[in-house]
């Protein structure tokens, strides 16, 4: 934390640690490093509790449920903070399944028939580029209370679950599988014993999952399912790509047996779907569809390579329905309103007692009256800009909950004839923002600062004004984006670098003018992931480094930004073997290549910076730029992430580095250290779960020998510079 002088690096202490810290010192002084402590006993740190700072300001959701016959009580899952409860009308929201191994919600339903019986199927269902993953089905059996996993563990995302409307026993699963490689275990998965035993009921082939699932409340016998083949290749994106077999299917049998439907329906390019049956008339079910298989014989334009507006093509996909079960099939509407973006939404519910009355799920909330010819936005931005599942009371048609990428919010009279009189609770009421970097202001108490996922920056003190960290202990920040980084400046207490280089002032609550936006001295296109990097050097607090494919510097306030290399990722990074062919011939935004994904200057030499690449590359410069050095370890294949470098505090010739390869479907953990500036490297994993990537590794910048590693599901500590790793979970 910071000190009252404005350097970082004053550490607090818990006294049951003193003596590990003394002991690991001991040994570090001894042998030049902390290669010979080994673990601790937990015991001497498990006095250590971590606190939560918020903000409390809600984050991406994509699950949703009411309960019947208990209209105060619902559900929300999160892509990657578990599953919230609330028994008072969303006034206050409780997470229920913190104790769980995994995070990440992709669908949770609740039986029709037994309102304490909750099933959550993990793995986020929005596939965006960062993503978590998840390790199957869970079942509660005391609404909430406690949790089984009940087994489909390699399915990793989950986008649907349907409950028979009169035996909790009884459910189906859509499971869309492996996102960046071929897998057995996806397509529809029955249960008749609450999850106890499995059948895959719905596959085509290991390329093609489902993501949607929904049983004919009037009988259970007629059940639908959408399937999806998609991939993700490791260069950045934005939409991901729609291979071939995906479709809207029917069983009439209880899922024994399945027939495509196609008349009316598009047949070709078929991406993610959302179906729903009404409940008043089983005959009509609505249908999203994403297609982006142009119409035959339209006009065609340029792409559009950002994948939000596309092109003025006219597409396939769009909102469909059908009145005779699903036989044929009227596309209503083109508007991508309803559907644009399809991999990323495509939900839609219908109101219990009324089958005129539907409800879409997209860039805003949308209600038609009439069976879907016309359409009203009920919902959209301030307060959210993208919508996910919606679940309609079947005891009240008034009462409707959204989940959003701005948290989970309810309304009480969802069927008001004017739309601008539909009223919402609040989502300033969930502290479940996605928030990719943090940094501290140099304040006196600090503040903590990150981007959060599609909120914008946010800044959070770190003791509140109430005795705890509350609702009113945050704000927004008017630079740094969703995504990006925050930089404290050291040398302006308040003020935060975020986003390419502009400022913000905390404490006036402005932007400050005259920043500009790095370019590099031939004008070459900048290609970027979605989080590129920001960070001041520790040894020169003037110093601003940014970084797309180039790496760039400003020594004045970002005023003015000087490149400093050349292009540092590899050339030719190729494509790996476990894409299919349409993600193999993505070539959409970076065109196949890598940029810089973490910068590190050195707190001991000012001209000593270290980088690393998203396509697996390790370079490092001792004079400020001028030259490189490709140090990167053998073991680096292309399209390994290198999530973080770490310089070192106490030697110049150290560096630590943390590795994610599941993009290339190697879920393994890799931290690498260099004692000899990258002449040489070790793998210091031991301690490290398998099957869990590492996302960051830091050095304690007072004890030598100190480090700390953050996975994709835990936190952990080394007190021997990285030889041995042990748990620092405890109540986090």
């Amino acid at each position: 934390i910071p000190s009252a002088g404005g350097a970082s690096g004053a550490v607090l202490l818990a006294p049951a640690l003193r003596p590990v810290w003394r002991s690991a010192m001991r040994t570090t002084a001894a042998t030049g490093s902390g290669t010979t402590l080994g673990p601790i006993d937990p015991a001497l740190f498990s006095g250590l509790d971590w606190r939560m700072l918020g903000p409390f300001r809600g984050g991406r959701t994509d699950a949703v449920s009411g309960v019947p016959g208990r209209p105060e009580e619902f559900y929300f899952g999160h892509v990657n903070g578990g599953v919230w409860k609330t028994i008072d009308g969303g006034r206050t929201w409780d997470p229920i399944f913190d104790a769980q191994p995994v995070a990440s919600i992709g669908a949770l339903a609740v039986a029709p028939s037994a309102p304490d019986v909750v099933y959550v199927g993990t793995g986020e269902s929005t596939l965006r580029d960062s993503v978590g993953f998840g390790n199957g089905m869970y079942r509660s059996t005391d609404a909430g209370k406690s949790w089984s996993h009940i087994g489909l563990d390699d399915t990793q995302h989950i986008g649907k679950i349907a409950v028979h409307p009169k035996d909790p026993d009884v459910l189906f699963v859509a499971a869309l599988g492996h996102y960046y490689g071929p897998s057995s275990e996806r397509g529809v998965f029955r249960s008749k014993d609450g999850g106890k035993h499995w059948q895959k009921v719905l596959y085509r082939n290991e390329d093609v999952g489902a993501i949607e699932v929904t049983i004919d409340p009037n009988d259970p016998r007629v059940v639908y399912a959408g399937l999806w083949n998609t991939r993700r290749p490791p260069w950045f994106t934005y939409p991901p790509t729609n291979g071939p077999g995906g479709g809207i299917f029917k069983s009439t049998d209880g899922g024994d047996s399945w027939t495509q439907l196609t008349e009316g329906l598009p047949t070709d390019g078929v991406g993610r779907t959302g179906i729903a049956v009404a409940p008043a008339d089983s005959k009509r079910v609505y249908a999203l569809v994403d297609c982006l298989t142009p119409i035959p014989g339209a006009p065609t334009a340029a792409p559009d390579p950002s994948g939000f507006g596309r092109d003025t093509t006219p597409r396939q996909g769009g909102f469909f329905r059908s009145d005779d079960g699903g036989a044929t099939w009227t596309r209503l509407s083109a508007d991508e309103a309803l559907w644009g973006r399809g991999w990323y939404f495509e939900h839609v519910t219908v109101d219990p007692s009324d089958a005129d009355v539907v409800y879409v799920s997209n860039v805003s909330v949308s209600r038609s009256t009439d069976g879907g010819h016309s359409w009203v936005p009920l919902r959209g931005s301030p307060g959210g800009d993208d919508y996910h599942q919606p679940w309609v009371s079947p005891d009240d048609p008034n009462t409707l909950i959204v989940a959003s990428d701005q948290g989970t919010i309810i309304s009480r009279n969802a069927r008001t004839v004017d739309p601008r009189d539909v009223t919402w609770t609040s989502w300033l009421n969930q502290p479940t923002a996605q928030i990719y970097h943090v940094s501290v202001d140099y304040r006196l108490p600090y503040w903590v600062t990150g981007a959060q996922q599609d909120s914008g920056a946010v800044a959070v003190r770190s003791r509140g004004k109430f005795a705890e960290i509350s609702m009113r202990d945050w704000e927004p920040i008017g630079a740094g984006g969703e995504s990006g980084y925050t930089a404290g400046d050291p040398l302006h207490p308040g003020v935060v670098y975020g986003e390419a280089g502009t400022r913000f002032d905390l404490a006036e609550n402005r932007e400050i003018p005259g920043t500009t936006t790095p370019r590099s001295v031939d004008k070459t296109p900048a290609r970027h992931d979605w989080t590129q990097p920001l960070v001041l050097s520790p040894a020169d607090p003037h110093a601003l480094y940014y970084a797309d494919q180039f790496l760039f510097r400003s020594t004045d306030g970002a005023a003015t930004w000087t490149q400093i290399s050349g292009d540092l990722t590899r050339t030719a990074p190729g494509v790996p073997r476990n894409l299919d062919a349409a993600a193999a011939a993505d070539v959409q935004e970076n065109g196949q290549r890598g940029v810089i994904y973490t910068i590190s200057p050195s707190p001991l030499q000012a001209p000593l910076l270290w980088v690393g690449t998203d396509d697996g590359v390790i370079q490092v410069s001792s004079d400020g730029g001028a030259h490189w050095r490709d140090v990167t370890p053998p073991a680096l294949s292309a399209w390994s992430r290198v999530t973080m470098l770490e310089a070192g505090h106490f030697d110049p010739a150290v560096a630590y580095a943390s590795v994610d390869r599941h993009q290339l479907e190697d879920f393994d953990p890799y931290i690498y250290r260099t004692r000899d500036q990258g002449r040489s490297w070790q793998k210091i994993t031991d301690g490290l779960p398998s099957g869990v990537y590492v996302h960051t590794v830091k050095e304690d910048p007072v004890r030598r020998g100190l480090l700390f590693a953050g996975t994709e599901r835990g936190a952990f500590v080394s007190f021997d510079d990285g030889d041995h790793w042990q748990s620092l979970q405890l109540d986090l």
